[in-house]
């Protein structure tokens, strides 16, 4: 026996079938996995200000690569285990912002820039906004991009060679004080990242890189020797190897031109079978 609803002088006809064929919406929950890692880096972003403000800055650079370290394997994770989510999407790109973002300018102009005046926070703020254009770029190109390319210089990419700098400096007992000189390097290497990250420049992304697939046995080895080197000197090797990728997008596009190639990352793939038809 069906049970009709009550209908006063006000009440809108309400038909029983239409609520069957219109159910309330369920409720999305939150992948708990990806979003730590996620959760994490944001926390890595975060110890690396607060160091940075309590004059600590080889502290803060730690905080900048793990949280680097866990950007890169949060988004793994989450295909690996199928748990990719827009939630998780949005948290990502909050998160990178944050660490890779606003804490490296932040940084730079507690070290070296604040002596600087205005010249000091303007090249804190044309990397900060570099960054959060970037972010925004990426987000809206995500499906029309060449996904073994990255558009312009990647923003964890860009924080390790601002962050890197201090390290290294830091490391072997100076500072911006006891080297003047260095406010320049700082003020140089900042406007470098800040604005490489929204150029067209392609910089190769590493994803078409597989680790289900078998391998010679050299490269374990050569992987393995690459550890022992960055343990000699992890400031310096970590340092040196993000330089060399800075600038080797330019030396791609360079490279490109000479060949006659097109240099845009944007619907240059034929390989991806969600790409057809932007080809034309």
């Amino acid at each position: 026996m069906s049970i009709q609803p009550t209908q006063g002088p006000d009440t809108p006809l309400i038909d029983p079938d239409e609520l069957e064929e219109h159910p309330r919406p369920r409720r999305k929950g939150i992948y708990i996995l990806p979003n730590l890692f996620t959760l994490a880096a944001l926390f890595g972003g975060f110890y690396a200000i607060v160091m940075a403000m309590n004059g600590q800055f080889e502290q803060a650079a730690y905080g900048i690569f793990c949280a680097a370290v866990l950007d890169s394997l949060d988004g793994r994770v989450a295909r690996l285990t199928n748990t990719q989510s827009a939630f998780g999407e949005q948290m990502d790109s909050l998160s990178d912002m944050v660490s890779f973002g606003a804490a490296p300018a932040l940084i730079v102009y507690e070290w070296a820039l604040k002596g600087l005046g205005k010249l000091g926070w303007i090249a804190a703020f044309v990397y900060c906004s570099g960054a959060a254009l970037r972010l925004a770029r990426f987000n809206t190109n995500i499906g029309v991009v060449d996904k073994r390319f990255f558009q312009g210089l990647p923003s964890p990419a860009a924080a390790a060679l601002v962050v890197g700098l201090i390290w290294v400096v830091t490391d072997l007992g100076e500072s911006a004080q006891t080297l003047p000189w260095m406010v320049w390097i700082a003020f140089t290497f900042t406007l470098y990242s800040g604005l490489t990250m929204v150029t067209n420049v392609p910089f190769y992304s590493f994803k078409d890189i597989s680790f289900k697939r078998t391998v010679p046995f050299i490269v374990i080895v050569a992987i393995a020797l690459g550890i022992a080197v960055i343990n000699l000197h992890p400031a310096g090797v970590l340092f040196g190897i993000f330089v060399v990728y800075g600038l080797s997008g330019y030396a791609v596009f360079v490279w490109k031109r000479l060949k006659g190639k097109p240099v845009s990352v944007i619907s240059t793939s034929t390989d991806e079978p969600d790409e057809a038809g932007l080809h034309r």
